[in-house]
């Protein structure tokens, strides 16, 4: 069978088009996790499929040649992978702008750069978040635990280039979805300030002499995951937590309902989930007695998390334990199980939350709908409308 060639297109190498710039060796004992106004942008800015994700940076304390800082908008990928199934090698990622911070060009991490003038730099970044691009990178990459990639093996990739128009047109598609899911993401950063600027108002500034003690440990009863993963002989497919991370697997043991998430150790994350889950054994589920709370009591965990780890006064800790949880106290209107504007102001709370979660739904369907898209647009398969 003869190979779908779309009219105007023509097949190229990567490196008809770009070169690849490796970054700078930036010397180890300089590198923080101590916020400085230099961001070194490592493997660990990449999400799984492309995108840069702004998490877990790494800083850099000392000077640094001029020529390795990364402008807004530049296209980087990952040309060095840790994780066990290479999962954001060779991946492209742009550089966005951070108030106040300088993103620094890393070694294991190439910087896109291009050499003709027939392409698009946002079809070029969309063709390098593809599985096919990917699944070429891992493929011939080096390394056994550690994988690697280089400019030469990226610039030896092949693909069918559409006139620039149509380019154009492409990205606009994929961008235009993007967009809708960045600003979705927006939305949940300023839902989640707006809950935390209401539960310390509310509670915090606002909170009476004469409300009564309660623990922690009066709402929710504090379990944790299991050991051993018990694998179902159904169809089921549910969230799985860890301490680091969530994915989907068929679990025979699950917990349901309104959750809250506590990492028991790491980096003590906190999160939410409303439905069926499974979780690790080092994973803390807290599934308050009455609904109403929820969003209260997520939104109290994360407020008050140094004192909860007891990690406020600068000590190291390298687990939580069930008591820190459950025998954690503060102070809550001895009413309220009758007070309306107590219940008012915890419902308007969950309100924020529920907000979030419709926005989630929207990313995770925008984000699907781009998914599918993207190897077709970029097969011609599916062509746009010009």
């Amino acid at each position: 069978m003869n190979e779908y060639i779309p009219k105007g297109w023509k097949r190229v190498k990567l490196g008809e088009v770009i070169k690849v710039k490796h970054g700078y060796a930036f010397k180890g004992k300089y590198i923080t996790d101590k916020e400085t106004d230099a961001i070194i942008v490592t493997p660990g800015n990449f999400k799984i499929g492309g995108g840069f994700k702004s998490s877990k940076f790494k800083y850099f304390n000392f000077e640094y040649p001029k020529e390795y800082i990364l402008k807004e908008g530049d296209i980087v990928v990952t040309m060095t992978d840790l994780s066990k199934d290479s999962d954001t090698l060779g991946y492209a990622a742009k550089i966005p702008s951070i108030k106040n911070k300088i993103l620094l060009h890393n070694q294991r991490i190439g910087l896109v750069e291009f050499i003709n003038n027939e392409v698009s730099k946002d079809f070029i970044y969309w063709l390098m978040r593809t599985t096919d691009y990917h699944w070429y990178c891992v493929s011939s990459a080096s390394g056994t635990s550690i994988m690697h990639t280089s400019p030469s093996r990226i610039a030896n990739y092949e693909f069918y280039l559409p006139p620039l128009h149509e380019q154009k047109a492409i990205t606009s598609v994929l961008s235009s979805l993007d967009d809708k899911i960045d600003l979705l993401h927006r939305q949940n950063q300023t839902l989640e300030k707006m809950a935390e600027t209401l539960f310390r108002q509310w509670f915090i500034e606002e909170a009476k002499e004469d409300w009564e003690e309660v623990k922690l440990g009066d709402f929710f009863p504090v379990k944790t995951g299991k050991k051993n993963a018990n694998f179902a002989t159904d169809d089921g497919k549910y969230p799985f937590f860890t301490c680091s991370q969530e994915v989907l697997r068929a679990p025979f043991y699950t917990f349901e309902g309104y959750a809250i998430l506590l990492a028991g150790n790491g980096d003590f994350n906190v999160k939410r989930y409303k439905g069926k889950f499974e979780a690790y054994q080092r994973t803390y589920v807290l599934i308050p007695y009455e609904d109403l709370y929820v969003g209260f009591l997520y939104t109290l965990i994360k407020y008050f998390l140094p004192e909860i780890t007891g990690s406020y006064q600068g000590s190291v800790i390298n687990f939580i334990t069930k008591g820190m949880i459950e025998n954690f106290s503060f102070t809550l209107p001895s009413n309220r199980k009758t007070d309306e504007k107590f219940k008012s102001k915890l419902q308007k709370i969950n309100l924020i939350y529920e907000k979030i979660d419709f926005n989630i739904k929207q990313i995770r369907t925008l984000e699907q709908l781009r998914d599918t898209l993207l190897p077709k647009l970029m097969s011609g398969e599916v062509r746009v409308k010009i």
